[in-house]
C-alpha cells in the first residue's frame, strides 16, 4: 500500500520527527540525517557503509542546475560515491569553524516528506543554511537530494540518489 507522508510545522531540529509516529520513517530519518551527518562530521565511512545496498547502487549528481539535461550518471557504483564523499569529509574536517558544524548541518537539514510504497521508499532531503566559518565567511548549503530506498532482509537501504540538486528545484539559471 502506498503511503505518503510530510512533517507539517516540524522545526529542522536534531530530533527524529518520527520516532513516536511511523517506525519505517524513523529509521529512513535516522539513516539519511542522523547517521549521515555524523559520518561525514567524523569522515568515518564505516558508520554509513551498511546503509546501501551495494550492487544496486548509483547517484545522479545534477550539479545544482535544474536541467536533467545537464545532470551526470556522477556515481556509477558505490566504490566511486565513497571516494568522493570521503574526499568532501576530509576537506571539510580542515575547514576550521566559528561554530558547532554538526548543529549547523542539522539546522540546515529538513527530511520531512517521505514516501514509501511497499518495500520502496523516496525521501527528500533538503539542505537550507549555513555554517559560519572561522575567517568569517560561511560554507552555504543548497540543495536537495531524492533518495530511492528499499528494503532488504527488514533493514532500509540506499540503492540510488538524484543528488546536488538546486533547492528549489528550478532555481538557477544556464545558458
Amino acid at each position: 500500500m502506498k503511503k505518503i507522508y510530510e512533517m507539517q510545522g516540524v522545526s529542522n531540529s536534531q530530533t527524529n520527527p518520527f520516532t513516536k509516529t511511523d517506525s519505517d520513517r524513523a529509521e529512513i530519518w535516522e539513516m539519511l540525517v542522523e547517521r549521515d551527518i555524523d559520518a561525514f562530521v567524523a569522515a568515518d565511512w564505516s558508520m554509513v557503509a551498511n546503509d546501501f545496498d551495494e550492487p544496486a547502487f548509483f547517484g545522479v549528481d545534477a550539479g545544482k542546475v535544474p536541467n536533467p539535461d545537464n545532470w551526470k550518471l556522477g556515481f556509477p557504483d558505490l566504490e566511486t560515491y565513497k571516494a568522493e564523499w570521503l574526499h568532501q569529509a576530509h576537506e571539510f574536517s580542515k575547514t576550521e569553524f566559528a561554530e558547532d558544524a554538526r548543529a549547523a548541518i542539522f539546522n540546515a537539514t529538513n527530511l520531512t516528506d517521505i514516501e514509501i510504497n511497499g518495500n520502496r521508499a523516496i525521501a527528500r532531503k533538503k539542505f537550507d543554511g549555513a555554517i559560519r566559518k572561522a575567517d568569517g565567511q560561511q560554507d552555504r548549503l543548497l540543495w536537495q537530494t531524492l533518495y530511492f530506498c528499499v528494503r532488504r532482509e527488514g533493514q532500509w537501504k540506499i540503492c540510488s540518489f538524484a543528488g546536488y540538486l538546486p533547492n528549489p528545484l528550478g532555481a538557477g539559471t544556464e545558458k
